[in-house]
């Protein structure tokens, strides 16, 4: 080819070639497709492997030209020759060839990720409670404390309980040392039992603790001690009332400064209830030394005073004298918790005969309380001393000792800590006299006090083993018949009888996505893998939809920090098990299936304690809602008194004890349980409605066919009736006859009356009573028997949401006067009668000048007496009334007794403790509902708007706000309830009466 035919830059400028075949250049076939897709240059596809050309398709020979075979392959294996789509063309290996299977790829493109954002994003561990990494070394064989579960008559069920900050989770800390390898901390309490994150972050428990320990009393025998550490605060007395439900009794525990609080009433009141005995820990003995620095003779005083305290309450409940708590009789300890101290005056007698030889240790103990004095001349024991400068044994023997070790560790210079240690035959390293004074004061307390043995045994001798509180819990709590083969294994706890748990709390594990339900074997054995039967609060022989089959997945001992697991728990032991939580609420019974005896459930726990602040929820993305509602679930698991719903206008609502209670809901539903962000609604409170008078007339109503009629009046409720009748002293499963008895004696019902009880509502135990007052010469009684249930439902539906703004009925009477039924059992179906007796409730109801209720706390202020003022100022701007302010003898603090409405109460504690420099503490806990001032119906009260209502127009005010809310109109009349011919009647007679 002639050079002429290219440029200086290597261009062809030549003619056109002809074809590719006169070119110089040989050109491989394989490498004929040049352009983009399979055709080469001259527009044809080249010759397909084994075949010549498109003229003749014969295969030709292998050997023949090697050149033609194809060389070149793709990097996605195909051949370079083939015809491959562009869309099918591979240029790059997968990840999966590069990185093998087992990884993970994700392919982002730019900027759809922030820069902050990982594209790979960790592994999100949930970590939400405090817990062990391993099992901590114990001072006890952990095979040890598993036998032991096979012996209940060596074990204790116990509940330690009391007011808020009086030590009760630094007495289970002083036990938890006492059996564990710990570490103590001087500067930071170690709160063994608070597990929860709030709970940590606020320093005070809001969930029950339980811990299983192996503790020694005095003469060195173990007993198995299962313990439950309950809260103090009054908004979170829920969780006491389900411990008190699975314990055989109570460790009360009492700041010997504060002495008797709300807290300690509560728990007083409710383990009396329960029939729960009581022992007392006097706590923070050294209070007396370190803050008050009282003598020794006027701390005798104060402590004594501590202790009729608590007695008198007792007695005032139960007056009888075996409930009494006294040294003397061993089931009164001291304690410093925080210093990890405690005992009895036997442990301390007994401190005495080590020290100095034979002595009767009972005898000496007796004689270390009360008004006995020792007369150090004569060395004898006196009730009337000569000397009036003798001092009482107790002050001699206990208090002077105590404060002449505490002086010394805490004033004296180190030599003279020497020779009085050397004096109590206690032997120190000389390096820990160089620590500081905290922990040389808790290495000193220590040694001079050993281990609790006195309140080891004061727990063994005064409160009874489950074998011996099993009849008293199961008589109280059991709904089933106790003559049978199942009754009696429940009332003996017997371990060879069928399985049965009682399970009253659930704990959620540390990552808050499931819940394991912590019970008590009531009788037989519980194992790994056990089939059982789950049923609910609903179950009944009746109706059996509450009940599922599961299967116990694990058997654990609670340990608060970590669980030990076995695999079998015998009766009369506390209990953790797992895989049975699925359809458990808040209680539940447990049975083994293939049970021969009909199964019945233990009651519901009846709380103290009502939910009367309420919140309304929702998510900020709708689209999460479905998580909310997840997380309602969950928190109504988590918490025992919560009560979630959803109201009529669709919103979802949250109602708990206080505004902490509702705050640690709505923390646990946002960080714990869904993860998203929450709307939350201005707290407002749960209304009732009621009646002050009786209805002005008969109010009847007709069924919408007019073959039924239905004539009812509605009256006040006598005082006292409807507090019965929610804790259960009287209930529709007595008999006529037993509730005729109770109505006649306790409040003056005529027989007939008291007898035709038909129904409390709503509920079974719903402050609210239906009477049947229709006499057998007016009324067809067979025919309304045949109705009957249908009245009771539509009376349910009523109290259930009354007429002024749907909030439930409280405290009224309803009489049934007159009923013509149908004698043709089509025309009186419940289609026709629940409707017409709802109707004929609400009319009869608004004819008794209606009323709407609001709850009230019982607050109980503690502050010094510079403070009072300042707490009647805060109290009197919340609409609340002082009924008490008492000085604390021995302290510089008062007591201020008051009440305050719930809806006045928000910002409360807030608001006096700023008024105050932080120096009130409140408590507050539901006490009683009272009378909103003024008429809700009275359509004459001008309401101006953003401006609060006061006096007479706050009723009013309330109930249109509250129908505006749930989206009901502002009209509440009686002429929409009535009959036309009755509303003609009384527009013509006495038209005030429709408002």
């Amino acid at each position: 080819m002639s050079t002429e035919d290219y440029d200086e830059f290597g261009n062809y400028i030549g003619g056109d070639l002809d074809s590719d075949d006169d070119s110089d250049v040989d050109i491989a076939p394989a490498a004929v497709p040049s352009a983009p897709g399979p055709a080469g240059p001259s527009g044809s596809y080249a010759p397909l492997e084994g075949f010549d050309d498109e003229e003749n398709d014969e295969p030709m020979d292998e050997d023949e030209d090697t050149g033609m075979q194809m060389t070149l392959h793709g990097v996605d294996g195909t051949a370079g020759n083939q015809v491959v789509l562009h869309e099918d063309k591979k240029y790059y290996a997968t990840a999966e060839e590069t990185y093998g299977p087992d990884v993970e790829a994700m392919v982002q493109e730019e900027d759809t990720q922030l820069l902050t954002e990982p594209i790979v994003q960790p592994i999100k561990v949930r970590n939400f409670t405090v817990q062990e990494k391993d099992l901590p070394v114990t001072r006890f064989d952990r095979n040890f404390m598993v036998d032991m579960l096979q012996h209940p008559d060596m074990s204790r069920n116990v509940m330690v309980a009391g007011h808020i900050h009086h030590g009760k989770t630094s007495l289970l800390d002083m036990l938890v040392f006492e059996t564990h390898q710990l570490t103590w901390d001087a500067d930071r309490p170690t709160r063994y039992t608070d597990t929860h994150v709030l709970e940590r972050a606020r320093e005070m428990s809001m969930k029950c603790g339980p811990m299983t320990l192996v503790l020694p009393d005095s003469r060195g025998k173990s007993s198995l001690i299962n313990l439950l550490d309950t809260p103090g605060h009054l908004n979170f007395m829920d969780e006491v009332a389900c411990a008190a439900r699975l314990t055989d009794g109570v460790v009360l525990v009492v700041d010997v400064i504060e002495g008797v609080m709300a807290g300690t009433e509560t728990v007083i009141r409710h383990a009396m209830q329960e029939g729960l005995p009581l022992v007392l820990v006097v706590n923070k003995m050294d209070r007396l030394i370190v803050e008050l620095r009282l003598p020794p003779s006027e701390a005798f005083f104060k402590v004594k005073h501590t202790i009729e305290e608590v007695n008198s309450f007792i007695a005032s409940i139960d007056p009888d004298e075996k409930h009494r708590l006294s040294p003397e009789r061993g089931n009164v300890a001291f304690a410093s918790t925080q210093m990890g101290w405690c005992f009895t005056l036997n442990t301390f007698a007994q401190m005495y005969a080590d020290t100095y030889g034979a002595l009767d240790v009972d005898a000496f103990a007796k004689r270390l309380w009360g008004n006995i004095y020792f007369d150090a001349e004569r060395r004898k024991f006196v009730r009337n001393p000569a000397d009036p400068e003798s001092k009482r044994s107790f002050v001699h023997f206990i208090l002077e000792p105590l404060y002449k070790l505490y002086t010394t560790v805490l004033s004296e210079d180190t030599d003279t800590l020497k020779e009085t240690l050397t004096d109590l035959r206690i032997t120190l390293k000389p390096a820990m006299f160089k620590m500081d004074v905290r922990p040389l004061l808790k290495v000193v307390t220590d040694a001079f006090f050993g281990p609790s043995t006195g309140l080891v045994d004061m727990m063994t001798k005064f409160l009874p083993s489950p074998v011996d509180g099993a009849a008293s819990k199961v008589e109280r709590s059991f709904t089933g018949p106790l003559n049978t083969p199942l009754g009696q294994a429940l009332l003996s706890c017997d371990a060879n009888g069928p399985t049965v748990v009682q399970v009253t709390k659930l704990f959620m594990t540390t990552d808050a996505q499931e819940f394991r339900a912590f019970g008590r074997v009531m009788s037989g054995k519980v194992s790994r893998g056990q089939p059982v039967y789950v049923l609910g609060e609903g179950y009944s022989l009746d109706d059996e939809e509450d009940m599922v089959s599961a299967i116990v997945e694990g058997v654990m001992i609670d340990e608060s920090r970590y669980n030990v697991d076995i695999e079998t728990a015998y009766a009369g032991n506390l209990v953790l098990l797992s895989g049975v939580d699925a359809s458990i609420n808040k209680t539940a019974t447990i049975y083994e299936r293939g049970i021969d005896d009909d199964m019945y459930i233990f009651k519901p726990i009846r709380h103290f304690a009502q939910p009367v602040l309420k919140v309304a929820v929702e998510p900020v993305a709708p689209s999460e809602l479905p998580k909310m509602l997840d997380g309602l679930r969950k928190v109504n698991k988590s918490y025992p008194l919560v009560q979630t719903k959803v109201e009529e206008s669709g919103e979802h609502i949250i109602l708990g004890t206080g505004e902490i209670y509702v705050d640690s809901v709505l923390h646990d539903l946002r960080k714990l349980f869904s993860e998203i962000e929450i709307k939350v609604s201005d707290p407002v409170t749960k209304f009732c409605e009621t009646v002050v008078e009786t209805s002005a007339l008969k109010c009847y109503a007709e069924t919408p066919n007019k073959k039924n009629k239905l004539t009812m009046i509605s009256e006040p409720l006598e005082s006292g009736i409807a507090k019965d009748i929610e804790s259960g002293k009287v209930t529709m499963r007595m008999t006529n006859k037993e509730r005729g008895k109770f109505f006649e004696q306790n409040y003056g019902w005529d027989l007939l009356a008291s007898r035709n009880i038909w129904a409390f509502g709503p509920e079974d135990n719903g402050p609210n009573v239906l009477v049947n007052d229709t006499l057998p010469s007016e009324v067809d009684t067979k025919l309304l028997t045949n109705v009957r249930e249908s009245i009771k439902q539509g009376f349910q539906w009523a109290t259930r949401e009354g007429p002024l703004c749907d909030e439930p009925i409280r405290g009224v009477k309803f009489r049934l006067l007159d009923a013509t039924v149908s004698p043709e059992p089509i025309y009186r179906g419940g289609g026709q009668i629940i409707p017409t007796a709802r109707r004929v409730c609400y009319s009869s109801m608004l004819l008794a000048s209606p009323r709407l209720l609001e709850p009230v706390y019982y607050v109980e202020v503690q502050a010094p007496a510079d403070c009072v003022a300042a707490v009647y100022t805060v109290l009197s701007r919340r609409r609340g009334h002082v009924t008490k302010d008492i000085p604390k003898p021995g302290s510089p603090l008062y007591t201020v007794k008051a009440y305050i409405p719930v809806l006045d109460a928000n910002g409360f504690e807030t608001d006096l403790r700023t008024a105050t420099m932080g120096q009130a503490f409140p408590q507050m806990t539901f006490d009683h509902w009272q009378v909103v001032p003024g008429d809700p119906t009275d359509k004459t009260i001008q309401l101006r708007p953003l401006e609060p209502a006061q006096g007479q127009d706050l009723a009013r005010d309330l109930v249109l706000k509250t129908r505006r809310r749930k989206g009901l109109s502002d009209s509440i009349a009686v002429a929409k309830y009535l009959d036309d011919d009755l509303l003609v009647a009384i527009s013509a007679s006495n038209p005030d009466l429709l408002g």
